[in-house]
């Protein structure tokens, strides 16, 4: 049985994606923290920009689970399943 996650990378971060904005993510994940660290295995440069040094998800970063933000659930203890869609979202300012 194939187990995929998607996830989408915005804005700024696909220049820490090779460009990359739809990455399949093979192989079982329990939790949105292990899929993101299967994708640092490959975008080493994401991780920097999407979680602090103590592995928290930055302010300025939103992160969901198809339509729903993690912040208002398990964080990134987030359960996933097989299909799920996890998008990186980074904060846009200006005036």
């Amino acid at each position: 049985m194939r187990f995929v996650i998607t996830i989408q990378i915005t804005g700024f971060l696909t220049d820490f994606s090779g460009g990359e904005s739809t990455i399949a993510i093979d192989g079982p994940a329990a939790t949105v923290r292990e899929a993101l660290e299967r994708l640092w295995t490959r975008h080493v440069g994401l991780r920097d920009r999407v979680v602090d040094e103590r592995g928290r998800v930055r302010p300025h970063v939103g992160i969901f689970v198809n339509a729903d933000h993690i912040r208002h659930r398990e964080e990134l203890a987030t359960a996933v399943r097989d299909g799920d869609e996890i998008t990186i979202l980074p904060a846009i300012s200006g005036g």
